[in-house]
């Protein structure tokens, strides 16, 4: 998919507008019980999730149930919340990579949540041979908080945010050898759709168009389908 070539907008957050996605998120998910058994398997293949910007691994526990119940080993982070900083949050996720590979004799999946798929995704370019797939939700790829509906507080911290896209720029020219799930909805109103789409052709990704609010994307029945069929394809 060919990133778009107009300006990207910064997201107008509608809180309301979330938390009814929270709500109808969780009322879809009785609907996975149809189906369930042609859901692909987990096998006992080791599974990290990572949360969005000032959630914490409470934000997860629906989807890491979900895939104990396919017969993942799904992990939490466990850094507590994710106060923003991939710089430092990199080296410790790296380090819980390394650690539960090494426990388990494989690589992982690495599924993330928003700004948790920014940290899934340098953890995959940094320790490619640890990681099976990424797959990212409503992760903002390009320009790091700038389009996004965090942008204003980043701004207020004193953070440049032309020269932090500068910088993601930097880091997305190199390549990620590892294969990529995208899931985004252009209902996002706290990532801009179009930031989630990855600039370096030479990634392998897959792109998954959901219908769905960002606060939602960790509860609905469409995409916990969406993320157990693609851990599958590891």
């Amino acid at each position: 998919m060919a990133t778009p070539s107009e300006p990207i907008p910064r997201p107008k957050p509608s809180a309301r507008a979330e938390l009814r996605g929270v709500g109808r998120g969780l009322i879809t998910l009785p609907t996975l019980a149809r189906g369930w058994s042609e859901l692909p398997r987990g096998e006992g293949r080791p599974v990290l999730v990572l949360p969005g910007f000032m959630t914490s691994d409470r934000s997860t526990v629906v989807l890491r149930a979900f895939l104990s119940r396919l017969g993942y080993r799904a992990y939490g982070w466990g850094l507590g919340r994710n106060h923003g900083q991939v710089g430092e949050l990199l080296p410790p996720v790296l380090a819980r990579l390394e650690a539960l590979a090494e426990r388990h004799g494989q690589p992982l999946g690495l599924v993330g949540w928003s700004l948790g798929g920014v940290i899934a995704r340098e953890s995959a370019r940094a320790q490619p041979g640890r990681v099976a797939r990424v797959v990212t939700m409503g992760t903002p790829v390009v320009g790091g908080p700038k389009y996004t509906a965090a942008a204003a507080r980043y701004e207020q911290r004193g953070a440049d945010l032309d020269a932090l896209e500068r910088h993601v720029a930097e880091r997305n020219a190199v390549p990620i050898p590892v294969p990529i799930t995208c899931i985004y909805s252009k209902r996002d109103a706290v990532v801009s759709w179009q930031a989630c789409l990855d600039p370096n052709p030479a990634n392998a990704v897959d792109y998954v168009e959901v219908d769905r609010e960002h606060a939602e994307l960790g509860f609905s029945a469409e995409v916990l389908r969406v993320v157990a069929q693609s851990l599958a394809r590891s």
